[in-house]
């Protein structure tokens, strides 16, 4: 009886054990996630709907438009509730079953209208504490969403000074021996951020979903999309977030400028900065204006 030879078939198995490893590391590098703005416009469907189309794992609300300067922090729904009346304590239930569903929840501080502005150490403590009391795991009679426990803060930071963010992290996340506070942030593209560039340094935020529009210089324009990805690649080694997104406008009436084609983003931009390690995903403004144009659909099973 001839001897059938034992080394092709070893290295076929190793061939096939070091290419199933490599698709899975592929894989795993090029998933990411879809984070979305919600709260702005009373015609884009509730919360609870946001989350059930299963295609976005972040939601942030926004925005508390006023905090700071020993103020107290005033949140603005635009049409879907009234924090002033309590009426907005409907979205605990909402918030709870997006939860449920996987989607982490959190509340958004700033936006491009509003008077924020931190003025001094203890200003940004008694922040973190309102914070924690009101939307997180603290307690509070005056709790504008009820009872529902988010599960961490976005900073938007567009307007007023750039002072004491740095702290307001940190106080934020001190609170972590109690219950994991996730904090993200929205910089503008143009690096670095003029508001949060020192908060990001701290290395302590979850996610960094960075805005690539309106901002010229660094977003995409039609037939170029160097100056984006020099952008992205300049942001993914400088800051060592735990996850950073790629900001875009749902629908070219969302933002001035910076829209970029669902074909276009998915077969020229995507497969090119889902290489970074650091990649998490896209990041849209908002659900309205998604809603308006079908961009999440058509872009989700490439993110």
């Amino acid at each position: 009886m001839e001897t059938i030879s034992k080394l092709p078939i070893a290295l076929a198995v190793l061939f096939f054990v070091q290419a199933f490893l490599f698709s899975a590391v592929a894989g795993r590098r090029a998933s990411g996630a879809i984070s979305v703005y919600w709260g702005q416009n009373g015609n884009e469907g509730t919360l609870n709907e946001t989350c059930a189309t299963g295609r976005f794992r972040y939601v942030n609300i926004a925005f508390i438009v006023n905090f700071g300067s020993f103020q107290t922090p005033e949140l603005n729904l635009a049409g879907h509730c009234n924090p002033a009346t309590g009426s907005c304590r409907i979205l605990s239930d909402q918030i709870r079953a997006c939860q449920r569903r996987g989607v982490k929840v959190l509340i958004s501080l700033g936006g491009g209208v509003g008077n924020y502005s931190l003025t001094s150490r203890q200003d940004a403590r008694n922040l973190s504490n309102y914070l924690w009391k009101n939307f997180l795991g603290g307690r509070s009679a005056s709790r504008p969403l009820g009872d529902a426990v988010l599960d961490g803060v976005d900073l938007d930071i567009e307007l007023g000074s750039s002072l004491y963010y740095t702290d307001l992290v940190r106080f934020l996340k001190s609170h972590r021996r109690t219950r994991h506070v996730y904090v993200s942030g929205a910089p503008q593209c143009p690096f670095p951020d003029r508001l949060l560039g020192a908060a990001l340094n701290t290395t302590l935020f979850d996610f960094v979903w960075i805005q690539f529009y309106n901002n010229p210089p660094c977003q995409y324009t039609p037939n170029n999309t160097a100056n984006l990805i020099n952008s992205w690649t300049v942001w993914t080694s400088s800051v060592r977030a735990r996850k950073i997104f790629l900001g875009l406008p749902a629908a070219p009436q969302a933002a001035g400028s910076g829209f970029i084609p669902a074909d276009v983003l998915t077969t020229e931009i995507l497969p090119v900065i889902r290489k970074s390690r650091r990649y998490g995903g896209v990041m849209l403004w908002s659900k309205f204006w998604d809603d308006q144009s079908g961009y999440s659909t058509a872009i989700v099973s490439s993110v």
